[in-house]
């Protein structure tokens, strides 16, 4: 083992233990995981009531990066080295939280919360589409072509395709659309450069949000100017975005993940649509016709049957896994990212928050 690399095991060792030894039940942060996920699209919409989509984005990376940024001084960790290694994270922090967070901001300008999230849920098909064309070792089968004809169908109903896709706002659909396809194409790039670094995962993360924030700070000035006021409600909403949905949302998944496994965790992605359904209709009043939730529990059908494996593909997964001694696999959020699939599924793309680089070892991959 290189030097490097005894340097970063231990304290990744150290976090996946003490991520283990959390005194709070994991059923109860995995609940915790799927309100504030399921929030998140709610939050946002509250938050361009009183901020331009791209103040509200920067305002998410700002909160969050800030959460992220003391968990990595009370860790005693360091932000990643290399030229190379920051290179690629600005990539990934463009295609997993620059780009799609500011794209959900906007499109909610024009749709319904819950459609937004709607739209999320559908990250895993196009992950799905993505990796069969661009990672060799993910093969067609009959179940996941299946379930990508049903979580497509069921994006047919949402859409209401036999009315003429008539009574939803076509720009702000595609911006969703657009924004869910922008994390499976994200977290590919992202385990083709940096699953094999040696840095920790929370160091990566810390990194990529801080380079997203970076990115926001130039481009919101140029187009979005600055604010002019800060009314209460969209600035605590923005920062409970920030904050829980983004940052603290990010390292309670560490330590699910930790200890229950990737499998069990990314099933939060199933709940947040419809928490968000459920939000947005409940608090702020949105109106949805029969076609949006069943539609929406369509696409999560086939989301599931694509991401699912037979008993020997499950089996071979699970001693893959046993073998690696390294950091445990780290989930894609993507909400936050609605927000939750993960390198050792392949199928899955990312739907949460902020989704999180591959630390040295992992199986895996905001």
């Amino acid at each position: 083992m290189t030097t490097a690399a005894r340097g970063s095991a231990a304290p990744t060792a150290g976090l996946r233990a003490a991520f283990r030894r959390s005194r709070v039940d994991w059923r109860l942060r995995f609940a915790f995981l799927s309100v504030v996920w399921g929030f998140s699209f709610l939050l946002t919409k509250v938050g361009t009531h009183g901020f331009a989509p791209f103040q509200v984005t920067l305002g998410r990376l700002l909160f969050g990066t800030a959460v992220l940024a003391v968990a990595l001084a009370m860790r005693r960790e360091g932000l990643p080295r290399g030229r190379r290694t920051w290179w690629h994270l600005t990539v990934a922090a463009f295609l997993l939280n620059a780009l799609p967070f500011s794209l959900f901001a906007y499109s909610q300008e024009t749709i319904p919360s819950a459609l937004a999230a709607i739209c999320n849920a559908t990250s895993p098909l196009w992950g799905m589409v993505l990796s069969l064309v661009a990672l060799s070792e993910d093969r067609p089968t009959r179940r996941r072509v299946a379930g990508l004809g049903i979580g497509f169908l069921g994006v047919l109903t949402v859409l209401g395709a036999w009315q003429g896709f008539s009574g939803i706002a076509p720009s702000g659909t595609a911006l969703a659309l657009l924004a869910a396809l922008s994390y499976p194409v994200g977290w590919i790039y992202v385990r083709r450069t940096l699953a094999g670094s040696s840095h920790s995962n929370l160091s990566l993360t810390t990194g990529q949000l801080l380079i997203a924030t970076v990115q926001l700070s130039v481009v919101t000035p140029l187009f979005a100017g600055f604010p002019t006021s800060f009314p209460m409600v969209p600035l605590l909403s923005i920062a409970a975005l920030g904050a829980l949905a983004t940052g603290l949302a990010m390292l309670v998944q560490y330590g699910l993940v930790a200890e229950v496994g990737p499998t069990t965790a990314q099933t939060v992605t199933y709940f947040t649509p419809v928490i968000a359904t459920v939000a947005g209709v409940t608090v702020l009043g949105e109106h949805l016709s029969w076609s949006t939730p069943v539609g929406a529990l369509v696409i999560i059908a086939g989301a599931a049957l694509s991401q699912s494996r037979t008993g020997a593909a499950a089996r071979k997964a699970a001693a893959r896994a046993k073998g690696d001694s390294a950091a445990p696999p780290v989930p894609d959020p993507r909400p936050g990212t609605a927000e939750g699939a993960t390198i050792s599924a392949p199928a899955a793309g990312g739907t949460g928050p902020a989704a999180a680089p591959v630390g040295r070892g992992s199986a895996r991959g905001i």
